[in-house]
């Protein structure tokens, strides 16, 4: 009997060991287009919306962190929520294994900047006009992580990002720091590229197959 439930455990372990394998080898296709889209629309109104009512210097970092930690937080949310809908219908019986895969590649750029914010915010105040530029670099660095099950082309979106991380920490300081446009085009312009890359890598695999 004993015997017995060690070999059946050990199948398990196998099945699931090879679940794991075949969902990390799949493109994954949990993403929604117009979700992503959507957060790329949210960053930009974020940015006019600071633009427009926030833009003085007297609302202070507080606010431009407050705007722009509530702008991440719902694209996150509204991500997860169609990405956990999404998946069970076009991955079926390995769709939490892929969300679970795709989580792993991208979650860690996601808590590094939000660290990073913590402690720049507690021990740094004076560095905080790097984070835009920090954000980008840490976020290109979840993109380029998920490329191993995206379609090919969101490469350039993770260059995309970087480019962007990087021309931030060299030209926004001074005059530039905390403008919303360092967030908004950014962000704006890269979700809508995510958007178009999956659109297309999408309708390439579905002729394919």
């Amino acid at each position: 009997m004993v015997s017995s439930m060690t070999d059946l455990h050990r199948a398990l372990a196998e099945i699931h060991l090879i679940r794991g394998q075949i969902a990390r080898s799949a493109e994954f296709r949990g993403y929604g287009t117009a979700t992503l889209a959507a957060t790329g629309v949210l960053a930009l109104m974020a940015a006019v919306l600071q633009a427009v009512w926030f833009n003085d210097p007297a609302y202070g970092v507080r606010t431009y962190l407050a705007i722009w930690a509530v702008t991440a937080g719902v694209s996150l949310m509204i991500i997860i929520i169609e990405t956990l809908f999404r998946a069970p219908r076009v991955h079926s019986a390995l769709a939490m294994e892929m969300v679970h895969d795709a989580l792993q590649q991208f979650m860690p750029a996601i808590v590094a900047g939000l660290l990073v914010t913590v402690v720049l915010f507690k021990c740094a105040p004076a560095a905080l006009w790097m984070l835009p530029g920090l954000w980008q670099v840490l976020f290109s660095m979840g993109v380029f992580s998920s490329c191993r099950v995206l379609p090919r082309p969101m490469f350039a979106v993770g260059v995309w990002y970087l480019a962007t991380g990087l021309g931030c920490l060299a030209f926004g300081g001074g005059q530039l720091a905390f403008s919303p446009w360092l967030m908004g085009i950014p962000f704006g312009i890269g979700q809508l590229l995510v958007a178009l890359v999956l659109q297309f890598g999408y309708a390439q695999a579905d002729e394919e197959a």
